[in-house]
Parts: structure tokens; C-alpha cells; sequence
């Protein structure tokens, strides 16, 4: 085998250090103002920073918040910087290509603001549909997210940069985040979650991989030696190294069950791996061997990525080129739920709008917690959290909107309509505006962050009673929806249409304008499932809630312990539960409604000899507008027994009466299970529907599939053909 030739300069370099210079790679510092800790006169403000080795050319990793761009700190480093939709509305783009493009972009200004890591890179899929993360995540498919996920991290770090990818592996609450034990097979997680973070590492190669909080089958995840051994690095073969999350180590034994890296060891109750793991080092040679491999995986990643090349210095960024690149993706996230009559989009002969609620005056909504992103300028707003104990993390966690307000984007695109605003604080002031409109547009928000859980899916600050009570009055009433997660909707009947904008980033308000205006015909779709109640979920009653205090931490009471237990679906994850169970969801994954309509041909499903299967079809757009769709490739069954996954998509932009032929090649992986050492795809008769959504599967399209067998890292074993 042919040696690697960064793998031997890793070596080379770490054969030079000595042991003290070893151990600065494995701690980070933490370099938040909210901390009263004093990293090295070196370090930047941000999230963290880890010392390099000078005399060896090694470069400091200086590391910054999140997914959705160079997070704000509260305004601390006196600039802000662009702000990408949540990665919820990322998802719900359904293009890699985009998604690459936006990941190019916060790499550059990560790098431009004096960074070279981006704790970027969320992967974990929605099990839990009140998560407090969600938005921070793609969806709730393994394919999905993988491919996805992989293009934005391979956009991060085009950048001289280090992105991570998180939060290893299964990260699904935030009540009581650090005393979970998530409880799931070996096969469940393989088939669904650690599926999403394999495919978008192999597509993405992220530099550094973060563990979660919350314990896996017993051990914390930061120790599991399942996860970061025996997965990450004997079965894929994972050469960069492992950091824990911020406040996640609670012994030296982490070291030895795989991790490389004690992130904001301030934190934690102890530095262990500082003087104690010297200690170690010094005294035992499995310890020596051990310390030098954490200190090679760390170098592997700056030399893999060039971050020795090309170091971060302060420069100035195109922050108008690249909230263009912000306001496309919130174009291409924004779904249209529901518009049964064609209300939308609105034109030229509206008279009157009514737009109430949601700080529409003031901006569009920002989500809490690490990743949180502003501009410049900082918030518009911020209003008061009503968390429990919160304060210190009040700069987090407290609802706050960007400043690209919907109201003054409507009011500049259609100038000839007279649009009035209401904050909807009073349901009858709004209502009786409402009905002297043509049109009521209402702005309901669901507020989620990081360490807190919603109690339930209902729209807080009792936004249902005020979408009720308009619709009541104007029966030309359309919803606009900025949530973090689904939410449930008891007035859907009785409104014309509904909108999901998710949190839709720095350009966001005109994002939605355009959309309502038909400026944009809206191409997103749903990632994730919206189920019609609580009860159609796997859990209704959240674990935990009620018996921990939320905090932001979610540490709960001393010696207090959740266990959750995630066999229950297993690998059936959202649309995979709701097909199993045989349930009709509010609206089911895949979703998303078009100003044009959109016709399938014929699906074939094709073989080669080396085992895989792909899908061939045409996409036509039949309307009268140039629009874009998503068509999804499902196996519904092996067997005649119901094994929904998605094993394929693409999303094409065509003109009126254009046409594209579409072929779509399956990852086994998706086709097969885990049978304890790799995946086997036994022969059978597989069948498969191409649709528009999760549910879209009448006409199916049987094979006689010969299967095939893979090893633990994907590749192919037996020499099997399909028919």
C-alpha cells in the first residue's frame, strides 16, 4: 500500500515535539468573552483556540461557531458577519451544488476574519421533532443529509480551513443534553445515523470530528470507544482527529477510548488532558504511544487542508457578493406547504395587504445557541428569554431577529398596494385590520436554541389563537411560518395558503417578499416529516421533561440520569416511521408545492455488473412558469414487506414545457442492512416509486435485485449481479 504523504509528514513532525508541545495540541482554550478565562495573548475571540508549535511551523488553530456562518459573540469582535438560512432551510433546498457554494462563502469569511476552523459540519437527523437543534441540522434522512452535509463541508474547507463535522453521532434531545444515554442498536444507528455522517465524510472529509454530549449506550460519547475506535477509525479509516464539544470531558480515559482533543477545557471540572495526561505519558508507554498519535491525527488535519500554507489574517470581505449567495439559498429553502385555491402568488390587482405579527417591521428570525449569526449592525430586536436559568447565556438564547424585514421588502416590491402592519400582541386589533385587507399575511415564529426543547408543537405566545382569529375575519388569510421544526396546525383548513420560511438568513425578508410575489416560484422541499400530533411520534412524551430544569447546559440534578431509548424506530427515521405505522403526517417529508406543475415519465430501474442499481426518468415542466422540482427516488418494499428509504434525488430548473432526462445512481447502502460486519442487500424483488414526497409512492416499479454484501467501510465484498 502506498504510504500517504501527509500521514508521513504528520509523523515526521511529531517525531520532532516534545512531549509539552504534544500536549498543547490535545487542550483548547476557551476564547468567548461570556468566560472570564485568559487564553495565550495569541488567541482571537471566538469559540476556542489550541497553541501550535512554532519552531516546527505548526499554525494555532483558532476556531469560530458554526453552521450558518462566523457566529456573533454578542458583538464582540466589533464586526458581524453573513448569515446563511438555518441549516434546516438548507436542507430543504435539496442542492448539494448550493450548498457547496454557501459553504465556500462562511469559509472564506472565517478564514478572512482570522480563523482557519469552523466548528461547522451538523449532521445528526430529527428524531426528536421538539429538539431545540433541529434548525441546526438537515433533516431527518441519512442520504439526505449525507450528501448534502459533505457538499458544505467540502465548500468550509476550500478555504485553507478545518471544518468539523457534528455531533458525533447521535445527538437527538436537548433536555438534559449531558446526562442522556441514547440507547440504540448496533444495526439501528449503523442504518440511520452513523449512515449520514459516513456518506457526508467521504464526500466532504472534514478535518476534525466533534462528539456529542449525551452518553451512547452507556458510555458518554466523547469516551465511547465504539464511536470514535471501532467505527471512526478502524471500519472508515478516519485519519483527522476528534475534539469534544465544549464541556464534554469528565476523566483522562477519554484519551483512551479515541479522543484526540480537550475543546474549552474551561468547561470541564478538570484539564485532563494537560498535566495529567503528561503525567500519563511519561510514566507508561502505552500512554507515550497514545499522546503521539492524538498530537499526528491534529497535524494530519492541518496538513491535509493547508492550514500551515495559508494562515487567517483580518481582511475584508464582499459582504454584498456574498449575501446574494445567503438570499439563493433562502430561495431555494422556502417551501410552499398549502395554496389549494392559487391565492399565491399575489399580483398586481391586490389593493390591500394586512401583515401582522412575527416582527415582520423589524426583521427575520435568528436561532439560538452557537450558532447564532448577525450583520454589522447586530440584532434589530432581542427580546426577553423566559428560559430558566438563562442568564448567563442570555446573549444566546434570547429570541432576537436580523435586520431584513419582511414588511419594508413587500412595501418596496409592490409599491401600488397599500400594506399595513400590526404586531398581532392583540388577536382582535389584528383580526379587525384583517378584514379590511384583500389580503392578510401573518408571521408566526417558533423561537428554538441551543439546550432547550419545545414542551410541545403547537406555535408559542399563542400565535394559533391569533392565525384563527384573522382567518375568521379574512378568508384570503396566508400563514408565513419561521420555525426551527415542524409544528403542528390546527387552523391549515382555514387559511389559503402556508409558507414555511424557516429562519431564512441575512437577506431573508426579501427571500419571502419574492416568494409571496411570485418574483421567486418557490422550490423547496420538506427535509423533514411535519407530523399532524405528538401522538404519531415515536415518543410523545419528551424523556426528561418536566423532571430536569432547562438550562443551557442541561445537566439536570447531581446525579441524575435520563435513558432514551431510540430502538423504538430503530432506522426508521421520520418518513420511515410514518410508513411502517402506516400514518398520514400533517405534510410528509419530500414535500413542496410549485407556481408550476411539474410530470414524471416513466421510471426504469437498471442494473450493472458490478451490483448497484440506478434510476432513469424525465422531468417536464407543464405549466406556464420556469420553476424547479425534486424528484425522489423511494424503494417502498423488499418483498412485499414495506422498507421505505430514499435512495435517490435530483433537482432540475426548467423552463415552460422543457424537459430533462435524469439518471440517479443508488448507494448499496441505502439498499442494504447491517448484518453485524458490513451490509448485505439479500436478493428479492425490490420495489420502487419516484414521486414528488414520501407519501407520492402509487406507482411503484418492481426488479429482481441479486443483492450485494459490502464490508464495514462500504466497499463491495461479493460478486453479485443484478437482473
Amino acid at each position: 500500500m502506498a504510504t500517504d504523504p501527509v500521514e508521513e509528514r504528520a509523523r515526521q513532525v511529531e517525531a520532532q515535539m516534545t512531549d509539552e508541545e504534544r500536549i498543547g495540541l490535545t487542550r483548547g482554550y476557551v476564547t468567548m468573552p461570556l468566560l472570564s478565562s485568559e487564553p495565550p495573548a495569541e488567541a482571537r475571540t471566538g469559540a476556542g483556540f489550541v497553541p501550535g508549535v512554532p519552531r516546527l511551523n505548526v499554525p494555532p488553530l483558532w476556531e469560530t461557531d458554526a453552521t450558518m456562518g462566523v457566529t456573533w459573540l454578542d458583538g464582540a469582535r466589533g464586526s458581524g458577519a453573513t448569515q446563511l438560512p438555518s441549516a434546516i432551510a438548507q436542507g430543504a433546498t435539496w442542492n448539494a451544488d448550493l450548498l457547496e457554494e454557501g459553504g465556500r462563502m462562511i469559509g472564506a469569511e472565517a478564514h478572512a476574519k482570522g480563523f482557519n476552523v469552523l466548528l461547522a459540519g451538523g449532521i445528526n437527523l430529527m428524531r426528536e421533532v421538539r429538539n431545540g437543534r433541529t434548525f441546526e441540522y438537515l433533516g431527518e434522512d441519512p442520504l439526505h443529509s449525507g450528501l448534502l452535509g459533505g457538499a458544505a463541508i467540502r465548500g468550509i474547507q476550500s478555504n485553507n480551513i478545518i471544518s468539523t463535522i457534528k455531533h458525533f453521532a447521535i445527538n437527538p434531545q436537548e433536555t438534559g443534553r449531558q446526562i442522556m444515554d441514547a440507547r440504540i442498536s448496533d444495526a439501528n444507528i449503523r442504518e440511520s445515523d452513523l449512515l449520514a455522517f459516513e456518506i457526508a465524510m467521504e464526500i466532504g472529509n472534514p478535518g476534525a470530528v466533534m462528539c456529542a454530549y449525551n452518553a451512547t449506550n452507556g458510555p458518554l460519547s466523547c469516551n465511547s470507544k465504539y464511536l470514535l475506535t471501532d467505527v471512526l477509525r478502524d471500519d472508515w479509516g478516519y485519519k483527522g482527529f476528534v475534539m469534544s464539544d465544549w464541556g464534554a470531558v469528565e476523566s483522562l480515559d477519554f484519551a483512551m477510548a479515541g479522543l484526540d482533543q480537550q475543546s474549552g477545557a474551561e468547561f470541564d471540572e478538570g484539564l485532563f488532558l494537560g498535566e495529567p495526561l503528561l503525567e500519563a505519558a511519561q510514566q507508561d508507554e502505552a500512554w507515550s504511544a497514545r499522546l503521539g498519535e492524538m498530537a499526528r491525527r491534529v497535524l494530519y488535519a492541518i496538513y491535509d487542508h493547508g492550514l500551515d500554507t495559508n494562515l487567517p489574517v483580518e481582511t475584508a470581505v464582499d459582504a454584498a457578493a456574498n449575501e446574494e449567495i445567503a438570499l439563493q439559498v433562502a430561495r431555494e429553502g422556502i417551501v410552499l406547504l398549502s395554496n389549494p385555491n392559487g391565492i399565491l402568488p399575489l399580483g398586481p390587482d391586490v389593493e390591500s395587504i394586512a401583515v401582522i405579527g412575527g416582527h415582520a417591521d423589524a426583521g427575520t428570525m435568528v436561532g439560538g445557541g452557537s450558532s447564532r449569526v448577525f450583520g454589522d449592525e447586530g440584532p434589530s430586536i432581542t427580546e426577553p428569554g423566559l428560559r430558566a436559568e438563562h442568564a448567563t447565556y442570555a446573549s444566546f438564547t434570547d429570541p432576537a431577529f436580523n435586520r431584513s424585514a419582511p414588511l419594508a421588502a413587500l412595501r418596496e416590491m409592490a409599491p401600488d398596494a397599500k400594506i399595513d402592519f400590526r404586531d398581532g400582541r392583540y388577536a382582535s386589533e389584528a383580526a379587525q385590520l384583517a378584514s379590511r385587507a384583500d389580503i392578510a399575511i401573518v408571521f408566526a415564529d417558533q423561537f428554538m436554541t441551543e439546550g432547550f426543547d419545545a414542551p410541545d408543537l403547537s406555535l408559542p405566545d399563542f400565535q394559533d389563537a391569533l392565525i384563527a382569529a384573522v382567518a375568521a375575519a379574512n378568508p384570503n388569510t396566508i400563514v408565513v411560518l419561521q420555525t426551527g421544526g415542524p409544528v403542528t396546525m390546527p387552523w391549515k383548513d382555514d387559511v389559503a395558503a402556508i409558507v414555511e420560511a424557516w429562519y431564512p438568513g441575512a437577506r431573508g425578508g426579501e427571500a419571502i417578499a419574492e416568494v409571496l410575489l411570485g418574483r421567486t416560484n418557490p422550490s423547496g422541499h420538506l427535509p423533514i416529516t411535519f407530523p399532524a400530533d405528538i401522538d404519531q411520534t415515536p415518543r410523545p412524551v419528551l424523556d426528561g421533561q418536566g423532571d430536569i430544569t432547562p438550562s443551557f447546559f442541561g445537566k439536570g440534578a447531581p446525579g441524575q440520569k435520563i435513558s432514551v431509548d431510540y430502538d423504538i424506530e430503530g432506522s426508521d427515521v421520520g418518513y420511515r416511521w410514518f410508513a411502517k405505522q402506516g400514518a398520514t403526517p400533517l405534510f410528509p417529508f419530500g414535500h413542496g408545492l410549485s407556481y408550476t406543475e411539474f410530470e414524471y415519465g416513466d421510471l426504469a430501474i437498471e442494473g450493472a455488473e458490478n451490483g448497484s442499481l440506478s434510476a432513469r426518468f424525465t422531468i417536464k415542466n407543464v405549466g406556464d412558469r420556469a420553476g424547479a422540482d425534486v424528484a425522489q427516488v423511494y424503494l417502498v418494499s423488499v418483498d412485499g414487506e414495506t422498507r421505505q428509504r430514499l435512495v435517490g434525488f435530483a433537482k432540475r430548473e426548467l423552463a415552460p414545457g422543457a424537459s430533462a432526462e435524469v439518471r440517479v445512481t443508488f448507494d448499496p447502502r441505502v439498499l442494504s442492512e447491517w448484518n453485524g460486519n458490513g451490509w448485505t442487500a439479500e436478493a428479492g424483488s425490490y420495489a420502487f416509486a419516484l414521486g414528488q414526497d414520501a407519501s407520492d409512492t402509487d406507482r411503484q416499479v418492481a426488479v429482481s435485485y441479486a443483492g450485494i454484501e459490502l464490508d464495514e467501510g462500504g466497499n463491495r465484498v461479493g460478486t453479485k449481479a443484478s437482473q
